[in-house]
């Protein structure tokens, strides 16, 4: 897909911009993160954590954050 070093993706207006592979292996960790939840070991005080793709050939690892943003 061409994807780059450093690019940035946001959810949910980038989400067709991405690997369809790399977006679904993704999501569950998306929607935790957007309920509010996080795991013990995602790091920033639980608002990220790391991922890889799961297409071992073109392998592309993701840093999924979350910020709050004002309305």
């Amino acid at each position: 897909m061409g994807q780059k070093v450093g690019e940035v993706y946001d959810y949910p207006e980038d989400r067709g911009k991405m690997c369809p592979s790399s977006f679904h292996s993704l999501i569950p960790w998306i929607m935790v993160m957007q309920s509010g939840g996080d795991y013990p070991f995602f790091k920033d005080d639980g608002n990220s954590v790391t991922l890889g793709c799961p297409d071992y050939k073109h392998q592309v690892v993701y840093r999924v954050s979350r910020e709050i943003v004002d309305d």
